[in-house]
């Protein structure tokens, strides 16, 4: 099955913070994709840990995909490691946060939690 996946590009860099620590999630996890409303396309993004050791990934403000998410949702988010396409977890995720990065004009930190239990210590 091929899935069509567009890439939002971001000029990203460290936000602060250790990938290290007890309250990274998903250690190892390089990327996130997922659809709006399952339905495709599929969107990836790359994963953040904030200063704060909050997950979040990088979006600009005028795209389709950051108008359609909201504070609240739940979406099914498939976790990918970097160069092993086969060891991707799909976990429920919500959105718990939209914020303006400072650095970056036009692109906002979109926070995410995962919502399976199996993962909620993670």
């Amino acid at each position: 099955m091929y899935t069509l996946v567009m890439e939002e590009k971001t000029d990203t860099h460290f936000l602060g913070g250790s990938r290290s620590g007890s309250s990274f999630l998903l250690e190892g996890y390089y990327s996130v994709q997922f659809s709006i409303n399952n339905k495709s396309p599929s969107y990836i993004f790359k994963l953040h840990n904030t200063s704060l050791n909050r997950l979040c990934i990088v979006v600009k403000d005028d795209s389709f995909v950051f108008k359609q998410l909201q504070i609240g949702d739940i979406l099914n988010m498939e976790y990918n490691q970097p160069g092993t396409p086969d060891s991707s977890k799909s976990l429920k995720t919500k959105i718990t946060s939209k914020i303006a990065h400072d650095h970056f004009a036009g692109h906002s930190l979109v926070g995410l939690s995962v919502m399976d239990k199996q993962d909620e210590n993670l």
